[in-house]
C-alpha cells in the first residue's frame, strides 16, 4: 500500500451505510458524524462484537498499542471482515513532548496523520475553551461577590476548578493569579491541568447527547461557599454556554487507515489521570456500523483497561467479546530488569523474569471473566526462541498469542493476529461474556479503591494519607460515595512508583488526595506523585517538527 491515496471521506462513510447528509466534511479526508445516526438500528444483524485493545505497562522500549489496534483492523478487513476502529484523539502535549504523534506508526497508521495530530476538527481546542470559560465565570463570581440561593457567596480559598492548556508545561502546575491590585481580581493560588486531564474531556467522552452533556457540565463542583455548601457550574450559570462551545466537539470524527478502512477518532482523556477511553458515542457508532468494533484504552491494562471495564462499559451498557493484550519482547525484558539500551538484544533470562508481568495482566483479564489474546508487536531482531517462550507462558494461563508486523507490513503483517482474534470473538456468538466488575457501586469508596489495588495491581494494601480521608468524608457527605473510582496512578508500573518494573508483590499503594468529578460521574484518588500537568522532556519532540516550503510537515510522527 505504498502508493495509497486516501479515499474521499464520503466514500468511507458510504461503506458504513451513511448518507451524505449524515456527515459534515472537514476537507476531503475527515468529517463529523451527525448525532442522530447513533440512534438508528445497527447496519448489520452481525454487528456488535466489541474488541478491547490494551497492553502491559508501558516502558521506554515501547509497545505500540495504537499501531497494533490499527494493524488489527487492517488485517481483519483483508480477511473480508467489517472491522471499524474507535480510537482517541491525540493531545498536543505528548505529541510535542515524548510521544511523537498518536496515530499509529509505519504502515499501520491513520490518515491524515498530520491533521489528526495537530488541530484535527478543533475538539480539544473547544474543550480547552469550555474549561477556561468556566474558570473565568468562577473568578467573575468571586470578583462581584455573587450570592447563590441555598449556598451563599463562593469562598475563593475553596475553589477547586483550575485552568486547562493542551500542552505539557510544568511551570503552570502551581501559579499565582489576580496580581496588580483590586481591579484585576483577588490574589489566589491556581493550577493548570493538561486538557486531556480536564473533567470536561472526561465528560465529553461519556456524554450520550446534548441534554446529558449539559446535565453533566452543570454538576461540576467548582468550590464551596463560606458556609461550606458546594457551588456548581450550574449555579454559576455556566453550563449552557459551555455546552454551546462544545456543540460540534460532541460529534464523533470519521477518518481512515492507510488502507482505507474506517476509523472513528474522538475524545482523548489520559489513562493515568482520567479514564483513558475514546467517546461512548464513537464506540457505539463503531459497534453499530461494523461487525467487529475495535477500540483501545490508554496506557496499560491496570489503568485504561480497568477504567474501560469498570467505568465506560458500565456507563454505556457495553462489554467486550475479547481483549487484545499488546506487548513487545523488549518491553517484557525491561520488566525483567534489562536496561532500555540493550532491551532489543536477545536476553532469555530477562525475558523469563519479565513474563511474570505479562502473566499478571493475563490474570487480570480473568478477573473480568475474559481471556486475552496476547499480541506481540514484532521487531526485526526478535528471535524465534524468545517468541516461543512468550507463547508457552501465555498458553499455560489459557491465553492465545499472535504476532503482528503491522508497522512494517500493514494489514498483511497482521493477518495472523486478525485470524486469532476473529476465532476468539466468533466463538462467543452463542454465549457472549457478561459484565463482571472488580467492585460494585454500592461498595464504600475505601473498599472500591482497595479492590482495584489488590485485584488489579497486586498490592498488599492501600494507605490513605495526606488529605484523602478528609476528601472521602466530604464526598460521602455530599452523597457521591456510590460513584465509580477513576484511579490516578503512574502508567509505568503496577505500583505507584514509576521506577518499579516487573510484577512486584507485598507493596502498598498510597492515596494522598481524592478529587470529585461529579460531572464526569466518578471520584479520582491521586496516588504517589501523580501530576495532572506533565512536563516536557530534556529534548522535546517539538524540536524535530518542521514545516517544509511545500507545506508538508516533517518530524511530527515517530521515525519521521
Amino acid at each position: 500500500m505504498t502508493n495509497f491515496s486516501p479515499r474521499p471521506i464520503t466514500e468511507v462513510a458510504a461503506e458504513l451505510g451513511l448518507e451524505p447528509d449524515d456527515i459534515e466534511p472537514y476537507g476531503k479526508t475527515k468529517a463529523k458524524i451527525a448525532l442522530d445516526v447513533i440512534a438508528r438500528p445497527a447496519a448489520s444483524r452481525n454487528a456488535g462484537r466489541l474488541i478491547l485493545v490494551t497492553a502491559i505497562n508501558p516502558t521506554p522500549a515501547g509497545e505500540g498499542k495504537t499501531t497494533t489496534s490499527i494493524a488489527l483492523a487492517m488485517g481483519m478487513r483483508r480477511l473480508g471482515k467489517r472491522a471499524v476502529l474507535a480510537l482517541r484523539e491525540p493531545s498536543l502535549g505528548p505529541v510535542f513532548g515524548v510521544k511523537g504523534g498518536g496515530t499509529g506508526g509505519g504502515k499501520a497508521s491513520l490518515t491524515p496523520a498530520d491533521e489528526i495530530n495537530l488541530h484535527f476538527t478543533g475538539d480539544i481546542h473547544a474543550i480547552t475553551t469550555a474549561h477556561n470559560l468556566l474558570s473565568a465565570l468562577v473568578d467573575n463570581s468571586v470578583y462581584f461577590r455573587d450570592t447563590f440561593e441555598g449556598s451563599g457567596e463562593i469562598d475563593p480559598r475553596t475553589i477547586t476548578w483550575g485552568r486547562a492548556l493542551d500542552m505539557n508545561d510544568r511551570f503552570l502546575r502551581r501559579c499565582i493569579i489576580g496580581l496588580g491590585g483590586k481591579s484585576h481580581g483577588k490574589v489566589r493560588e491556581e493550577r493548570f491541568d493538561i486538557t486531556a486531564a480536564s473533567e470536561i474531556m472526561a465528560i465529553l467522552a461519556l456524554a450520550r447527547d446534548y441534554a446529558d452533556l449539559e446535565q453533566r457540565l452543570s454538576r461540576i463542583v467548582v468550590g464551596s461557599s463560606y458556609d461550606g455548601h458546594t457551588i456548581t457550574a450550574g449555579q454559576i450559570g455556566a453550563a449552557s454556554a459551555m455546552c454551546a462551545v462544545l456543540r460540534d466537539a460532541l460529534k464523533p470524527n470519521l477518518v481512515q487507515t492507510l488502507e482505507g478502512g474506517p476509523a472513528f477518532v474522538h475524545a482523548g482523556p489520559f489513562g493515568n489521570i482520567a479514564h483513558g477511553c475514546n467517546s461512548v458515542l464513537a464506540t457505539q457508532l463503531a459497534i453499530k456500523t461494523g461487525d467487529y468494533a475495535i477500540t483501545e484504552a490508554g496506557f496499560g491494562f491496570d489503568l485504561g483497561g480497568e477504567k474501560f471495564l469498570n467505568i465506560k462499559a458500565r456507563t454505556a451498557g457495553i462489554w467486550p467479546r475479547a481483549i487484545v493484550l499488546v506487548a513487545t519482547l523488549r518491553a517484557l525484558k525491561m520488566h525483567g530488569g534489562a536496561p532500555v539500551k540493550s532491551s532489543g538484544e536477545p536476553n532469555p533470562e530477562a525475558l523469563q523474569k519479565g513474563l511474570a508481568h505479562l502473566e499478571k495482566h493475563i490474570e487480570n483479564a480473568g478477573a473480568y471473566g475474559l481471556t486475552p489474546v496476547v499480541a506481540i508487536n514484532v521487531f526485526p531482531n526478535d528471535t524465534e526462541e524468545e517468541l516461543a517462550l512468550v507463547e508457552q507462558s501465555a498458553g499455560k494461563l489459557g491465553a492465545r498469542m499472535a504476532r503482528s508486523e503491522g508497522f512494517g507490513r500493514g494489514g498483511e503483517g497482521s493477518l495472523d493476529l486478525a485470524r486469532v482474534v476473529t476465532e476468539v470473538v466468533d466463538a462467543t456468538d452463542a454465549n457472549p461474556p457478561k459484565p463482571k466488575y472488580v467492585y460494585e457501586l454500592e461498595d464504600a469508596p475505601h473498599e472500591k479503591i482497595r479492590k482495584i489495588a489488590r485485584t488489579i495491581y497486586g498490592a498488599k494494601d492501600v494507605a490513605f494519607v495526606g488529605s484523602s480521608e478528609k476528601d472521602l468524608k466530604r464526598i460521602k457527605e455530599l452523597g457521591y460515595d456510590k460513584l465509580p473510582v477513576c484511579m490516578a496512578k503512574t502508567q509505568m508500573s503496577l505500583t505507584d512508583d514509576p521506577t518499579v518494573y516487573g510484577r512486584p508483590r507485598d507493596f502498598v499503594i498510597s492515596v494522598r488526595e481524592v478529587r470529585l468529578s461529579a460531572g464526569a460521574g466518578f471520584i479520582v484518588p491521586l496516588t504517589g506523585d501523580m501530576m495532572t500537568m506533565p512536563g516536557l522532556p530534556k529534548v522535546p519532540a517539538a524540536r524535530q517538527v518542521k514545516l517544509l516550503p511545500s507545506g508538508q510537515i516533517k518530524g511530527l510522527m515517530q521515525n519521521d
